[in-house]
């Protein structure tokens, strides 16, 4: 359905997806749902279900909710108490769903704050930005390339216009026919962009995905680049939290589903799912095994192949392989600093980086953030957070901390003489990899047991989105599909336009591009 009354943004051609009409509530005997997992996949599916009367128990095996955007409090050797997370997240403007969201505690999301630009930095001296970059399509690629500095006059007669084309016809239902089985980096070979573009234009996005673009499908780069830049009207520009994610996000969340009877259980790994004696499902946990009607699997790669394979008797067999070939993406690194003095004024918020090694972007949370501003205020300093996307396999986690930190010393030099306060380091590989010639193993919202749905940003919805946006938006899809078998009408959803935004540069593509 086209955009119109109700748009969730600036951009008139965002489409809504309706669901089927039914009931405002839950009636007669009240269906329970298990939502397993408290990320945000999770966290939309409950807020679903229980907005609208169904008993909701959410299993965290985590003592915090918000997953891959938790935080948790750590202490500092200098005896002040701060918090800790896995790393920076934006919120870019088209997230429609997860804004949709985190309304649910404030209306008018006052607990996000926009940053002024999206700079980018290459080790040979190149920067770019999007902040003047013009937000609607075609002229926002147009603008980027006129206005970029990595776009050079020798550079043009080597690009392959004809293999950049399809980029301005995506389908949503069809890109990954057409390109799972080719890699990121294959795909951006064949356009032949220059080598700094590339870096600065592109590969910044793949990696975004916590991957190689050597592994990366280049069907999920070319519909991020549709969902970003060439199909959404709301710009590149994004917003950051005021506070750390639970203060400003998940604490008050926390009291919605509560105001709504659903009962949230941190610190409990759910181990298993089982058929129910009389029907229904057992949800088995360190405490036991608890009866429900349904079941939301709401969980990361490793976490969903760990329960259903304990889980013999979950969905079929065929659904079982595929879940069982997921994989999980390489190993990334967070590094946040606590430092005595303050980096040189006019560093901005969050720098993209490339050319530096492992180090793919730096963030000065001290500049945005509440609680670090309040720290760098009271003690002369600032905090710095560093992100290391897809490292080696065979990384060694110490060589890489000290990696890292010495790769920020390149790009901003004057941390090289700050002390270090309070350094934590945080190792994860949890991130699900979407791999060339993945698409058809990984899981939809639906499986063949209409009790059981699957939410999460590695679950294939067949809409544009992706990363946070993909987490919300299947959550609400998986809570949809469990409210139609009660009768009751589930969450509207918006997602940016669902193919090219120009009939004449789709033609255009159709007629000259190249597969």
């Amino acid at each position: 359905m086209r955009g119109g009354e109700g748009l969730p943004g600036r951009d008139r051609r965002a489409q809504a997806v309706v669901p089927r009409a039914g009931r405002e509530r839950v009636s007669g005997d009240t269906p329970s749902v298990a939502v397993v997992g408290g990320g945000i996949a999770g966290l939309a599916a409950a807020t679903a279900l229980a907005e609208r009367g169904v008993r909701v128990v959410l299993h965290e095996r985590d003592a915090v909710l918000g997953g891959r955007v938790s935080g948790w409090p750590v202490g500092l050797p200098d005896g002040t108490s701060a918090t800790m997370s896995r790393g920076f997240h934006a919120f870019f403007r088209q997230y429609y769903n997860l804004r949709s969201l985190l309304r649910r505690s404030d209306p008018e999301l006052g607990m996000l704050r926009g940053l002024p630009d999206y700079p980018l930095r290459h080790s040979s001296g190149l920067r770019d930005g999007f902040r003047r970059v013009p937000r609607t399509p075609p002229f926002s690629a147009l603008g980027f390339v006129a206005l970029s500095p990595s776009f050079g006059l020798r550079d043009l007669p080597a690009l392959r216009p004809a293999a950049a084309l399809p980029l301005l016809d995506i389908r949503t239902r069809r890109v990954h026919e057409r390109l799972d089985d080719v890699s990121a980096h294959d795909l951006l070979d064949a356009m032949g962009f220059p080598a700094a573009a590339r870096h600065l234009a592109f590969e910044v996005f793949s990696r975004s995905f916590f991957a190689d673009p050597r592994e990366l499908s280049a069907a999920e780069m070319a519909l991020m680049f549709h969902i970003y830049f060439l199909g959404s009207s709301e710009g590149l520009l994004f917003d950051v939290p005021r506070e750390p994610f639970p203060q400003a996000l998940w604490d008050p969340f926390a009291d919605h589903l509560g105001r709504h009877g659903a009962e949230v259980r941190t610190s409990t790994s759910v181990e298993a799912v089982r058929p129910g004696p009389s029907g229904g499902h057992l949800v088995v946990d360190a405490a036991g095994a608890r009866p429900y009607d349904a079941v939301v699997l709401a969980l990361d790669t490793d976490g969903l192949r760990g329960v259903v394979g304990r889980s013999p008797h979950l969905g079929d067999a065929g659904w079982r392989e595929r879940v069982a070939r997921l994989r999980t993406a390489p190993p990334f690194l967070v590094t946040r600093l606590w430092l005595d003095r303050p980096v040189a004024s006019g560093r901005p918020g969050f720098l993209g980086t490339s050319g530096y090694g492992s180090l793919d972007n730096v963030s000065v949370l001290s500049n945005w953030e509440g609680e670090a501003a309040r720290w760098a205020a009271r003690t002369g300093g600032s905090v710095v957070e560093l992100h290391a996307y897809a490292l080696p396999t065979t990384a060694v986690r110490e060589v890489e901390e000290k990696r890292l930190v010495d790769q920020l010393h390149q790009v901003y030099p004057e941390t090289r003489e700050a002390r270090v306060v309070g350094a934590r380091h945080e190792w994860r590989a949890d991130c699900p990899l979407f791999t060339v010639g993945g698409y058809r193993d990984r899981p939809t919202v639906r499986t063949s047991d209409p009790t059981v749905v699957v939410a999460g940003d590695l679950v294939r919805t067949d809409l544009p989105v992706a990363l946070m946006e993909r987490a919300a938006t299947s959550g609400f899809l998986a809570a949809n599909a469990l409210l139609e078998r009660w009768g009751v009408r589930g969450e509207r959803l918006w997602t940016v336009p669902d193919q090219g935004r120009s009939a004449l540069l789709r033609a255009l593509a159709r007629r000259f591009g190249t597969r």
